[in-house]
C-alpha cells in the first residue's frame, strides 16, 4: 500500500509569541527575528522537496510558506488556523492568571473554551477534518509528500489525538520553524483516523 510523506511545519515567529500573548485567530505577520530564523533553517536544507505545499489562512504562516517554498503551489486549508483564544486573544497568561474562567479553561476537557472562543473539543475536530481534506488532496492528485504550513496548537493536537507511537502534548512541542514527519496511508486513516508519526525536522 502506498505511503504519503506529510510535513507539519510550524511557522516562524511573531512579536505576539516573543511578548508571551495567546495569538489565536489574530493575523499577525512574522516579526523580524522570525523571518530572519525560517531563512536560516532553510540554508541548512532541512525542508524536504514536496509535490504541494498547505497552509493555515493566518499571515504568518503564509509568510513562512512563502520563505520556505517561495515556488511552490500553494493550497490553503482554513480548518488548520490556530485555536480562537476568545477574550483571552492578546493576552499573557499574567494578566489572566487570577480569572476564575481562565482556571477553568486550563483544567481542559472536550467541553472547555476561553470566553466568546473556541471549545476544545470542536478545535480537534476542525484539525482532523482540515487534515483529511489534505490527505484526500494528495490521494486524489497522487502527491506522495508534501508540506503544510501551520500552528503549534494544531501540530500538538493531531500528534496528540492521532499520532502513533502516542504520547503527551510535551512531546509533540516544536520551536518555529521546526515540526514533525507524519506517514499517512489509507487503511490506518479509514481505521483511525490515525496515522504514524516518523521523525522531527530541526
Amino acid at each position: 500500500m502506498k505511503n504519503y510523506y506529510l510535513y507539519l511545519i510550524r511557522h516562524g515567529i511573531t512579536q505576539g509569541n516573543l511578548d508571551g500573548k495567546y495569538i489565536g485567530q489574530t493575523d499577525l505577520p512574522l516579526c523580524a527575528d522570525g523571518k530572519r530564523r525560517i531563512e536560516e533553517l532553510c540554508s541548512t536544507g532541512i525542508y524536504p522537496e514536496v509535490g504541494k505545499l498547505y497552509s493555515s489562512p493566518l499571515l504568518r504562516c503564509l509568510e513562512t510558506a512563502e520563505i520556505i517554498y517561495p515556488e511552490q503551489k500553494l493550497m490553503i486549508i482554513d480548518e488548520l488556523s490556530e485555536m480562537d483564544f476568545g477574550d483571552f486573544e492578546g493576552k499573557t497568561t499574567e494578566q489572566l492568571k487570577d480569572l476564575p474562567e481562565y482556571a477553568e479553561w486550563i483544567k481542559g476537557g472536550v467541553e472547555s473554551a476561553p470566553p466568546n472562543g473556541e471549545k476544545y473539543g470542536d478545535f480537534m475536530l476542525r484539525c482532523i477534518d482540515g487534515l483529511d481534506s489534505v490527505f484526500s488532496d494528495m490521494m486524489n492528485n497522487d502527491i506522495t509528500r508534501a508540506a503544510c504550513v501551520t500552528h503549534a496548537g494544531v501540530i500538538t493536537n493531531l500528534l496528540c489525538g492521532y499520532g502513533l507511537p502516542k504520547g503527551r502534548p510535551a512531546d509533540w512541542l516544536c520551536a518555529p520553524g521546526s515540526g514533525f514527519e507524519i506517514i499517512l496511508t489509507p487503511f490506518l486513516w479509514q481505521k483511525g483516523p490515525t496515522f504514524e508519526i516518523s521523525g522531527r525536522l530541526a
